[in-house]
Parts: structure tokens; C-alpha cells; sequence
């Protein structure tokens, strides 16, 4: 198959964002599945992957020699984000909204500062019958996910099928997954509050100017609000999966439902080549 990136969102948690992933991914044959959702990565809980590697992610912050420092504030004032403030006479570094630009170090007339590598989280490479797992994992309390993210994408091979398995919601980290993607697939429930979420992630898409099209997921008889949103936002439907007990405690359970049912495994498929088809 062609290579290409294929990043699937939800504006919530809990629309089947991961179901939709973790099948397509596995659908694809060859392929590799990217696990986005640095805050509470659940990727691996379906493929088990037999880790082959793991990369530790850092970000440069600085450290300020008090020695060579004259007080002369130069760090501070030219620090947009407020991460250096000068206190009892001396330049304090709040590394957890430090964005590691460098800058500070730049300005300092007395080179004063120097950078550190501090950790913010890892990445988990793996196996699973021939799809390759890059799974990312923010250390507890650090600000932001970005770097891991951008560890993670630069990691992925560019000669396979790439999933990427976005965060929820519409905020830096998911835009940091969308970013470089050839297509987005917007996963959507049939509920208000679901609709609400998939107007925001349908703007997010909109302003990457990314080809995009949606899944809808737990469908049941009777109205859709998410099928009219699409409807009248000229969306295109991709596909849809009917809400189903079974389904639900099989996916619960860590299970691969293109690997262990037959009609899952064509319905991937079917909607692999249809994104394909779309952004050809």
C-alpha cells in the first residue's frame, strides 16, 4: 500500500477514537500505529507489543550561574512566557512553563546561563505481527506532551501505512499530531455532547486545511445528531459502526477485532482504501 499518515481524532475521550486506530493499523498489514495520547497512552493494551526499544525525551532548560549574574534582567524581560523571574536579587527558572526556546541564554550579556536536559517522558517502540508500535509516555507532573509527541513522529517510518492515534480534545497536543498528517478521520458519537466535540476537532482540521472525513461510531435506530452534522457541514461519511454489547466488553478486554472477526477485519479494510482513495 502507499505510504501515508492518517491521523484519527475525537474532540472527547471514550468516541472509540482507539478502536478506530488500533483496527485500521492492524487492517493495513505493514503498517505502523504512533500512540499520541502521551497522558494516558492505551494503544500497547490492545497490541502487546514485544518492545524492541525505548528513548528517553528531554528539553533543554536553563540554568543561571548567580556568579556571573549582574542582575541585569535582560533574561527577563525577553522571556514571553514569564518562565525567568528576578527574586532576592537573583533570576529564578520555572522549568514547568519553560518552552525551551533558548533565548534567555542569547540575551544574557554576562553568559550566565547555560542549558540543562531535563526529562518530560519516553518513547516504547514494539512489535505486533508486522505492525510497528511507537507508544509515547509523559513523566507524572510535567506541563506539556509536545516534545514526546514530536519525538514520536520523527521516530515513525516514512515507507508504511502511519496511524496516528491523536489525543483527545483540540488543544497544542493534538495539533502537534495533525500537523504533518495527509488525512484526519474525525471519530464522532450520536449524542449533543458528541456533536459539541466534533465541531471543534471539524474547525481544528479546517484551519490545518488537512482533507478530512469522519467515522461514526455506537450507532443506534432512531436519530443521529452526528450524521446531521455532518450532513450539514459537508463532511463525508466514511464509515460507521453500530453500537454492540459484545463489541464493547471485546474492546474492554484488550482485543483486536479486525484480528479475531473476519467481517471487522473487511469492514478496515474497506475503510483503509476508502481514505486512501481520498486523499490519492
Amino acid at each position: 500500500m502507499e505510504s501515508k499518515k492518517i491521523a484519527v481524532l475525537s474532540g472527547k475521550g471514550g468516541t472509540g477514537k482507539t478502536f478506530v486506530s488500533v483496527n485500521l493499523a492492524d487492517a493495513a498489514g505493514t503498517s505502523v500505529y504512533i500512540d499520541c495520547d502521551v497522558e494516558e497512552p492505551n494503544g500497547h493494551l490492545f497490541f502487546k507489543p514485544a518492545l524492541t526499544a525505548e528513548e528517553k525525551v528531554t528539553v533543554k532548560i536553563p540554568v543561571v550561574n548567580h556568579d556571573l549574574c549582574t542582575g541585569c534582567r535582560k533574561c527577563t524581560e525577553f522571556c514571553r512566557f514569564n518562565a525567568l523571574a528576578y527574586l532576592k536579587n537573583k533570576v529564578k527558572v520555572f522549568e514547568d512553563i519553560c518552552h525551551s526556546c533558548g533565548g534567555c541564554m542569547l540575551v544574557c550579556p554576562q553568559k550566565a546561563i547555560y542549558e540543562k536536559d531535563v526529562s518530560v517522558g519516553k518513547v516504547e517502540i514494539g512489535t505486533s505481527r508486522g505492525v510497528k508500535i511507537l507508544s509515547g509516555i509523559m513523566d507524572i507532573g510535567k506541563a506539556s506532551g509536545v516534545p514526546i509527541i514530536k519525538k514520536l513522529l520523527e521516530t515513525g517510518s516514512k515507507d508504511a501505512i502511519t496511524i496516528v492515534d491523536c489525543p483527545p480534545g483540540s488543544a497544542c497536543v493534538t495539533m502537534e499530531s495533525i500537523k504533518d498528517a495527509d488525512f484526519c478521520i474525525l471519530v464522532a458519537e450520536p449524542t449533543l455532547f458528541g456533536v459539541h466535540n466534533l465541531s471543534m476537532v471539524h474547525e481544528l482540521v479546517g484551519l490545518f486545511e488537512i482533507p478530512y472525513g469522519s467515522v461514526l461510531n455506537k450507532c443506534i435506530d432512531g436519530k443521529n445528531p452526528a450524521e446531521k452534522y455532518c450532513n450539514d457541514n459537508d463532511i463525508k461519511i466514511l464509515g460507521r459502526f453500530d453500537y454492540d454489547k459484545e463489541l464493547g466488553r471485546l474492546n474492554a478486554q484488550g482485543e483486536i477485532m479486525s484480528r479475531i472477526d473476519k467481517s471487522y477485519n473487511e469492514k478496515f479494510i474497506e475503510l483503509l482504501n476508502v481514505v486512501l482513495e481520498e486523499v490519492k
